[in-house]
């Protein structure tokens, strides 16, 4: 079975490059009918927080992301003593009492000879251990190169002289980085790793591990880093955010996978995909080779794009944190109706709550723009005469109110725009919104009356 896993360290939020680090890996695992696991790397006790975890936890949740397994590696630190311990016994790892000044002064008389530093294996072979000093594990490095096949590069080398005994166990008891990785996804059955291209060397390093405990190591994928428009890596001045700062700005969950799919993952020329298509097409091979550029803008154009897609009644439940009071006190019926007004046109879950707002709550002064614009001393009996017709009028059907305001048009030879401004502007308050007739059956007639009426009362 397919096992693929994110292993994010809760040291901050979760920011959209390990967000489409774990979209590869659970579209994979689904892909293939496999699992995905979510392992939270927390070692790091100065600078994990639990607000940080459950930051990282609402945000897939919030993504749909859903893992099979859930593990901590705060948790599990008897299976890396049991691992080290095996090591050392087979003479595979070593303690290593070497102090911070002897290994800077080893590293100042390499750099001299014009040597890249590293260590020298001085306490490789010692027999009497010191009692009650400090020391580190390290491993003995196998004098054999690393070779593997990633998916993206294809086949990897690195000499063996490129290394050196690297540390798996620091002087205060934790493990490093790459030891634990190791072990992790050999007890997890991980089969698959997708992760970042700044990885290589680390996979390089984790391969001798694998080597070391006689454990076949998973297949690899390096998919390129994000970069921002300047063509550097992304960072926060490029306007990139957290994963639930995303949510604040009313972009939808599935807008924000699709687009950071399209970040590194082709189909064709297709770029808006529902999650179900994601799922489907997903493979290996259809990663890119070249870095993406992350364009705030592009991703705005694919959230306007879903949300123009998506039914109504499910979008209204993305759409009520966005809500204030008024509109919330309306039942989901009529709300739905006038999301299906304006969905089309606004490219945010803000937006659209602001769009539809007028429709909860009547406006309490009119924009003046729009009034000096459309509104004349004629359009008084336009719009009285319009108020006549309309408390008669059958509020079910567009026909029947488009004969209305055609009679008005007649009546006065005017054009439609004379008289649809001023009842736009009288029922939103605003120069711009829906259709009439659309707009004029979501209100319905007493609320569209009443409207009227207080704007023939206040503005003429």
């Amino acid at each position: 079975m397919v096992r693929t896993r994110f292993a994010p360290s809760p040291t901050g939020h979760l920011h959209i490059g390990g967000l489409r680090t774990a979209i590869f890996n659970y579209l994979f695992a689904k892909a293939n009918s496999g699992e995905f696991i979510l392992r939270i790397e927390d070692t790091d006790k100065e600078r994990s927080r639990e607000e940080f975890t459950q930051a990282i936890l609402e945000g897939l949740k919030w993504c749909n992301i859903e893992w099979d397994e859930i593990c901590y590696q705060s948790e599990r630190n008897e299976i890396y003593e049991r691992y080290l311990d095996k090591l050392i016994k087979e003479g595979k790892a070593y303690r290593c009492y070497c102090s911070k000044e002897r290994l800077e002064k080893l590293k100042e008389e390499q750099l001299k000879r014009g040597e890249n530093p590293h260590y020298d294996g001085h306490c490789r072979n010692l027999k009497d251990y010191p009692k009650d000093k400090p020391y580190v594990v390290r491993i003995k490095l196998p004098e054999e190169d690393i070779d593997f096949f990633d998916h993206l590069h294809g086949d990897m080398h690195f000499s063996y002289k490129e290394f050196d005994d690297f540390i798996i166990r620091r002087s205060d008891g934790s493990f490093m980085y790459n030891f634990t990785n190791v072990v992790d996804d050999i007890e997890c059955g991980i089969t698959h790793v997708i992760r970042g291209d700044d990885h290589l060397t680390n996979t390089a390093k984790q391969i001798v591990l694998y080597r070391l405990f006689g454990k076949k190591p998973p297949e690899y994928a390096h998919v390129p880093m994000i970069l921002g428009e300047d063509k550097t890596r992304l960072s926060k001045r490029h306007g990139a955010k957290s994963v639930l700062e995303y949510r604040q700005m009313g972009i939808l969950p599935v807008a924000l996978v699709n687009y950071l799919l399209r970040l590194g993952f082709s189909y064709g020329d297709k770029e808006i995909f529902s999650f179900d298509e994601m799922i489907r097409y997903f493979s290996l091979d259809r990663l890119n080779k070249s870095a993406a550029v992350f364009n705030p803008d592009k991703l705005i154009w694919v959230n306007f794009e879903h949300m123009k897609m998506m039914p109504p009644d499910k979008l209204l439940g993305y759409l009520r944190p966005f809500l204030d009071e008024a509109c919330l006190s309306f039942d989901d019926g009529y709300l739905i109706e006038a999301i299906k007004t304006r969905q089309t046109k606004a490219q945010t879950l803000v937006e659209l709550a602001d769009e539809i707002r007028f429709y909860c709550k009547p406006p309490e002064d009119y924009d003046k723009k729009a009034i000096k614009k459309y509104v004349k001393a004629s359009t008084k009996e336009y719009l009285a005469l319009l108020l006549e017709k309309l408390k008669d009028a059958d509020f079910s059907s567009e026909q029947a109110l488009e004969g209305i305001f055609e009679d008005v048009l007649k009546r006065f030879d005017i054009k439609m725009v004379k008289l649809a401004q001023p009842v736009r502007i009288a029922l939103t308050g605003r120069g711009i919104g829906p259709g009439i007739y659309e707009m004029l059956m979501v209100l319905g007639k007493d609320e569209t009356i009443r409207r009227l009426e207080r704007f023939l009362n206040v503005v003429f």
